[in-house]
């Protein structure tokens, strides 16, 4: 593991970039214990609180674990799916955020990937992703709730359907699209939507999905992502009319 002291790039990322290169590689296999602080000073030629800096690094990416005692240390994690939803529906959000992505492009994206789910959801779902979509379905039907409910339940349930595929690789690649791209959809068609139109496309595709029909998931699944987009072009049009000044035409 080397790094260029001459770089711009700062020394305690460039000790994390090759500590991580070293556990994507192999190298350094899950549960070993990494060198000392002062090892790794000696080896990399820094101090130790830039050694203690990339270990910091290291642990915000949940890559490594610190141990205390006679025993005790750093040492590679074991990263799970789980472990890594929070970073990536962060980085999600921020790249949607920064790159002015267009709604129709989100919306398409993410429907196209949840709608690759169904057929495995149809086929592989549990009682409890069923009794998740269930209740998220009854409580989004609830007089009173607020948006920011509704918003969260709409989530969730999405969540369960992606996770009844019983693939934890597609439901971390999800985890953008369901929690990341779906609240900024949520933020632009909220004050247009009707709830009962939503619940009850909720409760046919948990009612598709509990009767193994990926067919009937796929279709609505589709119907939902043609009303949210006929939504997010009557939010746009009356934007656009109130800034020109005029009604839209119906």
């Amino acid at each position: 593991m080397k790094i260029d002291p001459d770089s711009k790039i700062d020394l305690s990322a460039q000790i994390a970039k090759a500590i991580r290169d070293g556990i994507i590689a192999g190298s350094l296999p899950v549960d070993e214990r990494l060198p000392s602080e002062a090892e790794l000073a000696d080896q990399f030629d820094v101090s130790r609180p830039t050694v203690r800096e990339a270990l910091k690094r290291l642990a915000a990416q949940s890559l490594i674990r610190t141990q205390r005692g006679a025993t005790g240390g750093a040492f590679v994690n074991r990263l799970r799916f789980e472990d890594a939803y929070g970073q990536h529906v962060t980085t999600s959000t921020l790249l949607l955020s920064m790159n002015s992505v267009s709604f129709q492009t989100a919306c398409e994206a993410r429907y196209a990937l949840e709608r690759a789910c169904a057929p495995l959801s149809a086929q592989r779902r549990t009682a409890d992703h069923l009794a998740t979509m269930r209740a998220e379905t009854h409580r989004q039907a609830q007089p009173g709730l607020s948006d920011e409910a509704f918003c969260a339940s709409d989530v969730a349930f999405h969540r369960a359907l992606v996770d009844a595929a019983g693939n934890p690789v597609l439901s971390y690649q999800l985890a953008g699209a369901v929690e990341a791209m779906q609240p900024l959809m949520n933020m632009i068609t909220f004050t247009a939507r009707n709830r009962e139109t939503i619940v009850q496309i909720h409760t046919d595709i948990a009612d598709a999905v509990a009767a193994n029909d990926a067919t009937a998931a796929d279709a609505l699944l589709c119907k939902l992502a043609e009303y949210t987009e006929t939504l997010a072009q009557s939010v746009f049009a009356k934007r656009d009319a109130q800034k020109a000044g005029t009604a839209p035409q119906s």
